[in-house]
């Protein structure tokens, strides 16, 4: 990937930035773009380990139709996938080349917008008794989804918002209008509940997380023991009950995705990805200036 990088910042052969205010702008855009990605597809097959390992035949035409026709929404972009599917570590890539690059994105998680369950969890003396009761915490009405949903599409019409902020810290604390994100041009929104089906409809790109059981499994304990210092028997129990919500409630939205990922994937090569995309979009011709 770093040679296409390469070859794209010395090529001669530029195209003019095109207009992207009229139509006809917008669809050789529109054109430009899938070339590009048709480029990155076929030199990832041919990786040892490939980052994509799906594409929905019906992506491009729908996507490129959202670019031309309705030119001054927001970009959204979905991200789900299973616990430690690594959703959460693509998009901490994803934020790193935002400050890179300065890009005009922003990131939210849907983890945010938890209901408030502070008051079941003092009931039964802690969150993991809670769900050893049998309390689905991942269920979709376990989520305030209607207000994740007017919040997704304020951020789609250009008005920033004031999401909610769910603590992390095991009380099960929900601090309503507590997180200011911006509309920036493109919003990237990770978590389980981006694809039920009250919100799934919003995002114009959606995308799934695709990792190996034995290897979820293995980054769930390692990051529960050693990061969030839990016994080893409860970091078991609590990924057995992730195991069976991800069946029930993630996994049948794999194949309404519109791409899956290998979240398996070497993270410097998403990097370079990503740098590649950053390119092509801001390495145009300049219009010559005429005097």
């Amino acid at each position: 990937m770093k040679s296409l990088i390469e070859k794209e910042l010395q090529s001669a052969d530029k195209i003019l930035k095109p207009d992207f205010s009229s139509k006809s702008g917008r669809e050789f855009l529109v054109f430009y773009l899938q070339a590009k990605f048709k480029q990155i597809l076929s030199y990832d097959s041919h990786c040892k380990n490939p980052l994509f390992r799906g594409i929905n035949p019906n992506f491009a035409s729908k996507f490129s139709r959202r670019l031309i026709d309705n030119p001054s929404k927001r970009l959204l972009i979905g991200i789900t996938g299973e616990s430690a599917s690594g959703k959460s570590t693509i998009c901490r890539e994803i934020k790193k080349d935002i400050e890179k690059f300065s890009l005009p994105v922003s990131v939210l998680s849907t983890d945010n917008y938890f209901n408030d369950i502070s008051k079941e969890i003092k009931e039964y003396g802690g969150f993991d008794n809670l769900r050893d009761a049998g309390y689905d915490l991942d269920a979709p009405s376990n989520f305030q989804l209607d207000i994740l949903k007017k919040d997704l599409m304020s951020l789609s019409d250009g008005d920033n918002i004031k999401a909610p902020m769910y603590l992390p810290n095991g009380t099960g604390v929900s601090v309503p209008n507590a997180l200011d994100i911006k509309s920036n041009k493109i919003i990237v929104v990770e978590g389980i509940a981006t694809m039920y089906d009250t919100v799934q409809d919003v995002f114009d790109i959606k995308i799934y997380v695709e990792t190996e059981n034995d290897i979820r499994k293995q980054r769930f304990i390692s990051r529960a023991c050693n990061e969030r210092n839990q016994d080893e028997e409860n970091a078991i129990k609590h990924w057995n009950y992730l195991n069976d919500v991800g069946c029930k409630y993630v996994k049948p939205f794999r194949n309404q995705s519109d791409i899956v990922l290998n979240g398996n994937a070497d993270l410097e090569y998403f990097a370079d990805i990503l740098e590649y995309i950053y390119t092509f979009t801001n390495n145009y011709e300049q219009t010559p200036v005429v005097s």
